[in-house]
């Protein structure tokens, strides 16, 4: 495939593929953690799990090995992931406790909604691990001036 001849595109199709993988643990956590708990607070505790394969994955298999400790990487990652995880749950709950029950939809509600809502940080997310979390610690200094 030409398209994944651009290092750029390769690696936002390895972070989407790594991604799902994430995803599907954080769903199916969340699946899971729903029979013992309330829906909002199994939608946090699964995205921790889905954010602990995510981090393992991307710093493998995703990024670039960087000059920062991994401890720094995932103090980063954690970072993105707040602003990440306020989107998810707000998103979830938000179409499963109030628009999904008001529309009448009643097909899996709290799947799909936190399907919709685990999808919805995949853009801003991928750039917050490129330019933080997995970049280096310190960028050469230019010469070009």
């Amino acid at each position: 495939m030409k398209a994944l001849d651009n290092p750029e595109t390769k690696r936002f199709v390895l972070f989407l593929f790594n991604g799902g993988i994430s995803l599907s643990v954080n769903l199916v956590s969340r699946f899971f953690l729903n029979m013992v708990m309330s829906f909002q607070a199994a939608v946090i505790l699964a995205y921790l799990a889905g954010m602990a394969v995510a981090f393992t994955l991307f710093r493998l298999f995703v990024f670039e090995p960087s000059a920062r400790s991994a401890h720094s990487q995932f103090t980063r990652f954690a970072l993105v992931n707040l602003v990440a995880i306020v989107q998810v749950w707000a998103i979830s709950v938000l179409l499963a406790d109030y628009v999904f029950p008001r529309t009448g939809m009643s097909w899996h509600p709290h799947d799909v909604a936190h399907f919709i809502g685990a999808l919805v940080p995949v853009f801003s997310s991928y750039l917050g691990h490129k330019h933080f979390s997995f970049s280096d610690a310190q960028q050469p200094a230019r010469t070009d001036r």
